[in-house]
């Protein structure tokens, strides 16, 4: 991913109001990140863990989606779950359901899509082997690094796709 300003990253979101977008908390440390290792920025608003943000390419152009995530309460035993833009496994905790409201006429009808994403929205450093899962098992696949980047870019893509309406 292309380094982006918190100008650009404001401008790009598509599925809430420019008056929240302008509101919305943007990491502080934008200079800091491993751009080169990055699909997407994502981030949960400090103030609201329930809030969480995406910014990513698509087709050229910068898109930011707007998410609510669930509370993800321990069942009380371990469990694993799977994201499912990495396909990183982790145990309890660290895979929530994330809900974006859709653009255009369906996400004013109050339409969502919803996704399990990886809690702390690192699914990048998870296929690139730079951040390993607490708990999580790792997969032993045969694919290799090349095909995990674009299998997590392919589902991004599709997740992307879904709150936009693209055919």
């Amino acid at each position: 991913m292309r380094p982006v300003s918190e100008r650009d990253i404001r401008t790009s979101f598509v599925n809430c109001s420019k008056g929240e977008a302008k509101r919305l908390g943007v990491p502080k440390d934008l200079t800091d990140l491993p751009w080169e290792s990055l699909d997407f920025l994502g981030w949960r608003d400090p103030g609201a863990p329930e809030r969480v943000y995406l910014v990513a390419e698509r087709d050229g152009t910068l898109v930011g989606i707007a998410l609510r995530a669930t509370s993800g309460a321990s069942r009380g035993f371990t469990s694993r779950s799977m994201c499912s833009l990495c396909l990183t496994t982790h145990t309890s905790g660290g895979v929530a359901l994330m809900a974006a409201r859709r653009t255009g006429e369906a996400g004013r009808q109050g339409n969502s899509v919803g996704q399990y994403l990886c809690t702390d929205l690192a699914c990048s450093l998870y296929t690139r082997g730079k951040k390993a899962a607490a708990g999580g098992g790792v997969v032993d696949e045969s694919l290799t690094l090349e095909e995990k980047v674009a299998r997590t870019q392919a589902n991004l893509r599709s997740f992307l796709d879904k709150v936009v309406g693209a055919p």
